[in-house]
């Protein structure tokens, strides 16, 4: 059965762009548009129905509503306002989060400390789609003030906390399309993690799997938010960016399959895009347990976690030695000296099934 196209969607920075857009157009006429048609940098122009309006002289605000197509984003649905206010002045645009956008509070990021969390991508965007209007000369000294009215609550399910963006979402998106289930972004937010990381001085990081991995690994090593990277099945992408940005001590943590998968050499530990090899993991298990078919035949193990509950008390031998092959494989691709590594092997509870202590790459 063939896989129906998936809808591609718009980022909040485009979202965002549309509703200055019909604010600026708004403030300076007086009358703000009801659908409004912008440039992305890929030179797209679509169009984007305006939800939200509330016209005064001094300022003009609109909304766009976020459809983030077929993609599972957070921020799908959410109303992205733009405010437009006059300034006496000739000082040019001014950016300023309103309620629902976060504020920048830790280094690392591509906005300076105390900057709102409107990414340089959209501000450009922003400011771009204004300059090409026939009504913006003389009229551009104004503060674009973007609010997201559901966005602090939708934040504390975003990575903004550990990132130190508080109070809020960001504005993000440099193309200002969103490419449905992308990687990219996943692995965009990882190096970013790691970049504040490298900032604010934090010599130990914990790369996890999932929620479980990372709430344990967190306890074991009383590590601070900015120290947690929720890696989910993207070790390679953050090893890869580790060889050149490096922090002096990384845990690994994950649950028991997915560190297998790395054991065995796998870069990316999604199921669909790696397998466990089990004819591999069946010698192991003989060689611990020789017996194990008393339990269950061997030949018909079909998943990783099946093995933990056939050996039993040797499930935590068997895990540890998954750990250190897991930890020579990171070791050899890494080949970057001072910077250590653990492994760290959860089950499904969040007990440690095994912890390899830090090792030189």
């Amino acid at each position: 059965m063939l896989q129906k196209n998936l809808r591609r969607g718009w980022t909040t920075g485009a979202c965002a762009t549309a509703a200055s857009k019909a604010a600026f157009i708004g403030l300076v006429t007086g009358k703000c548009p009801d659908i409004v048609t912008i440039k992305l940098p890929n030179g797209q122009s679509p169009k984007f129905n305006i939800a939200y309006q509330d016209v005064t002289q001094q300022s003009v605000s609109a909304g766009v509503i976020k459809d983030a197509g077929d993609d599972p984003d957070v921020t799908d649905g959410l109303l992205i306002i733009s405010k437009i206010v006059k300034r006496n002045d000739q000082n040019g645009i001014y950016f300023k989060a309103g309620n629902g956008v976060g504020t920048v509070t830790l280094p690392g990021l591509p906005l300076d400390v105390g900057e709102p969390a409107i990414n340089p991508g959209p501000r450009k965007m922003i400011e771009d789609n204004l300059k090409k209007l026939s009504i913006a000369k003389n009229n551009l000294n104004v503060d674009i003030i973007i609010e997201v009215p559901e966005g602090r609550e939708i934040s504390k399910q975003t990575w903004n906390e550990r990132l130190g963006i508080i109070n809020g979402i960001s504005i993000l998106g440099t193309t200002g399309i969103v490419i449905p289930f992308s990687c990219s972004a996943w692995i965009h937010s990882i190096h970013r993690g790691i970049d504040v990381a490298i900032k604010t001085n934090t010599v130990h990081i914990a790369a996890c799997t999932g929620s479980v991995s990372e709430k344990a690994a967190k306890k074991e090593y009383n590590l601070p938010p900015q120290s947690m990277i929720d890696m989910g099945d993207f070790v390679g992408g953050m090893l890869k960016y580790l060889k050149k940005n490096t922090v002096p001590r990384v845990t690994i943590a994950g649950g028991f399959a997915k560190l297998l998968k790395l054991s065995q050499g796998e870069m990316d530990l999604h199921s669909s895009r790696s397998q466990v090899n089990l004819e591999k993991l069946r010698s192991e298990i003989k060689k611990l347990s020789p017996n194990s078919s008393d339990h269950v035949e061997l030949k018909e193990i079909s998943t990783a976690n099946q093995c933990l509950s056939i050996l039993g008390p040797k499930k935590f031998e068997l895990a540890k030695n998954v750990a250190i092959a897991a930890q020579d494989v990171v070791v050899k691709y890494l080949k970057k000296d001072g910077v250590s590594i653990d492994i760290m092997i959860v089950d499904r509870t969040g007990d440690i099934l095994a912890k390899i202590e830090s090792r030189d790459a």
